[in-house]
């Protein structure tokens, strides 16, 4: 947990400092822009290949080599001394993130029975999604009470604690040995429809979310103090919806992705159409931001269960669609934004999501079709 933390905090701080890094390494704010979007395509490019490069070695040793590059990469950024430097920290950090999350899965899980694994990916999802509640927000606050780099070491230390526990704890097996290392119920048409959907939800999702700001002072009418309030309550209400869907997700494992995505698609298209009026936009936000966690969390889960193989290809699979996505719907927003209203991006992300909706529906239809013919 404190790994998956300490990883999803590294890939979003550079939001929280991107004026402090801006200036401390004489870069325009899009170029810093470009940390975040780099990194994004890199763990969508390199998550699958690196999986199977390391398909036969120990988790352990996988997941130590890891969180040695993280405390390396972490210490890199905070000295580098240019942009380039500082670029090429993070996209390591993004080489071992983009492993880290088809790995730490079934390693986790497997040390539980299978009726309580989904509330071992709930924990897991809880960690992740308190780097945008707690993580992101207090590296910021450290950044601006000293400079950038203090908050970008502090990872390296948090990497250290996590690298010497998993080294010191974990046992060591084969990997296809590992009792989570294939699916409990394999079904390759499960897992593309559970991959589509969970690329085209992110791409939904990013394509309004990477303008929220925008959104919430140009539509909405928020002051900036309030806007900064407001992103703090959706950090919030993504770590309500990743611990309630959570505790639950052993027992409603089917519906969980789909309750999740329809969530998404009504607080985006709800964000659309009543944005105007205050507190219409702060309920759909809500909305959106309790569902955007979850469905990350219940792809994830689905895919330990129908993984047609091994479940660390499939994990990586999914990480690599769903950055993918994110980068996508960061791109298309930026299409969007010079030709039309701010408000169109939530459309746009509105309907994507919906679009994802859509793909799980009609896959569910398919296999009770499927099911009653037999």
């Amino acid at each position: 947990m404190l790994a998956a933390f300490t990883f999803n905090t590294a890939e979003n701080l550079p939001v929280g400092l991107l004026e402090l890094i801006s200036e401390s390494v004489r870069v325009s704010l899009s170029a810093v822009g470009l940390l975040v979007t780099g990194y994004g395509v890199t763990v969508a490019v390199a998550s699958v290949p690196l999986a199977h490069f390391v398909r036969a070695v120990p988790r352990r040793h996988v997941l130590t080599g890891l969180l040695a590059a993280l405390v390396v990469s972490s210490l890199g950024a905070a000295l580098a001394t240019s942009y380039w430097l500082l670029l090429a920290a993070r996209l390591l950090t993004a080489l071992a993130q983009a492993l880290f999350w088809a790995v730490m899965g079934p390693v986790a899980v497997g040390l539980f029975a299978p009726e309580v694994r989904g509330r071992v990916v709930g924990a897991l999802s809880v960690a992740g999604s308190l780097a945008l509640v707690l993580g992101v927000p207090a590296g910021t606050w450290l950044g601006q009470q000293s400079d950038w780099r203090v908050p970008v070491a502090t990872l390296a230390a948090l990497g250290l604690v996590s690298l010497v526990t998993i080294a010191v704890l974990l046992p060591t097996s084969r990997p296809e040995e590992e009792p989570a290392a294939y699916g409990t119920s394999p079904d390759a048409r499960r897992f593309a429809t559970v991959l589509v959907a969970g690329g085209l939800s992110a791409t939904g999702a990013f394509t309004g979310y990477t303008y929220m700001v925008k959104f919430l002072g140009d539509v909405s009418g928020f002051s900036p103090n309030i806007v900064s309030a407001l992103f703090v309550a959706f950090g919030v209400a993504c770590l309500a919806g990743v611990s309630i869907t959570g505790a639950l997700l052993d027992r409603i494992a089917q519906s969980a992705l789909v309750t999740a995505v329809a969530t998404q698609a009504v607080g985006m298209l709800g964000l659309y159409a009543a944005g105007t009026d205050p507190v219409a936009a702060v309920v759909f936000l809500a909305l959106m931001g309790g569902a955007l966690g979850p469905v990350f969390m219940t792809t994830q889960n689905a895919m330990l269960r129908c993984a047609p193989g091994r479940t660390d290809i499939a994990l990586a699979a999914n990480s690599g669609s769903y950055n993918a996505g994110i980068a996508a719907g960061a791109a298309l927003g930026g299409l969007i934004l010079p030709l039309s209203d701010v408000r169109d991006t939530f459309l746009a992300g509105g309907l994507l999501t919906a679009g994802a909706f859509a793909v799980l529906l009609g896959g569910r239809l398919q296999r009770y079709g499927s099911e009653s013919a037999r």
